[in-house]
């Protein structure tokens, strides 16, 4: 299934978009894409529905955050190795992990602001892991039962606040609209193995990043399993997973996001985003 928000800000409804591209309500079948409707109970019921019997939705409607009351963002740093060459830091023995504030999210389609005081505000297309069933201390082998679906993210980053502010990575990946995520939350059994997905992003029509994500240092499994056994995650919980090469930072010279600018990014089978950059 792929699941979407869609309508004004803070007002979306939830909605499937069938197989014939058509947005589909589903307000009489669960209050949100949220909680309870991603846990295996609640994909089943909506799985079981006839799209062809739900209302059609207006198509121009604006696509909201494809999940909504996020509890957390956990996020993993250096997850491609070419990455990390790229921004010369050494391959990580363990995940990287760190934290953006939900605040942060905003719809696929919606403005990326360029914080005031920036100076280095880059791009991260990144694979999304949205979890459906309660994980605390599980293992690799059971870690794919606990994920939903998954979704495009991007990760974006002022690297000024990020590396020069006192090390703390959480000031550069923390303004609001740094992590727009959609357009849709495609479930986990239509995705097949997350380690085969290709992923790009572009700026003003330039190819930056072509990567796929079966050059992650560490997989969807041990993301999920080694998150868990330091915090529980909950279903509606989002994982982005790390970036490829071709960020801004590591272009030679270094390439930064100014504003009135178009970012258009995307995964294989997971849909693309589109975002114009705007002044704070």
């Amino acid at each position: 299934m792929r699941l979407m928000r869609v309508g004004p800000a803070g007002q979306e409804r939830p909605a499937l978009l069938d197989a014939n591209g058509q947005l589909r309500d589903l307000s009489a079948h669960c209050a949100d894409i949220a909680g309870a409707t991603l846990a295996p109970a609640g994909l089943a019921a909506l799985r079981a529905l006839d799209p062809a019997s739900l209302p059609l939705l207006d198509s121009s409607l604006r696509v909201g955050p494809c999940v909504g009351s996020v509890r957390k963002i956990v996020c993993v740093g250096l997850n491609y190795a070419d990455h990390a060459a790229e921004s010369n830091m050494p391959i990580p023995a363990e995940p990287v992990l760190f934290m953006k504030p939900v605040s942060s999210i905003v719809g696929p389609f919606d403005d990326v602001e360029i914080p005031r005081g920036a100076k280095k505000t880059d791009w991260e297309v990144e694979l999304c892991i949205v979890i459906g069933q309660r994980a605390k201390y599980v293992s690799e082998a059971d870690a794919l039962d606990h994920v939903a679906g998954y979704c495009v993210a991007n990760d974006v980053s002022e690297r000024a606040f990020q590396i020069e502010r006192g090390g703390q990575w959480d000031k550069g990946k923390a303004h609001d609209t740094f992590a727009p995520v959609g357009p849709w939350l495609v479930t986990a059994d239509e995705v097949g193995d997350p380690q085969k997905l290709a992923l790009w992003l572009d700026v003003d029509g330039r190819r930056f990043q072509n990567g796929s994500t079966n050059t992650m240092i560490f997989g969807v499994r041990q993301v999920v399993s080694y998150i868990s056994q330091f915090m529980s995650l909950e279903p509606g919980d989002l994982i982005f997973t790390g970036t490829p090469p071709g960020v801004g930072m590591g272009q030679k010279p270094p390439l930064y996001l100014r504003p009135g600018q178009t970012i258009q990014l995307g995964i294989q089978g997971l849909g693309e985003q589109r975002q114009r950059t705007v002044q704070a």
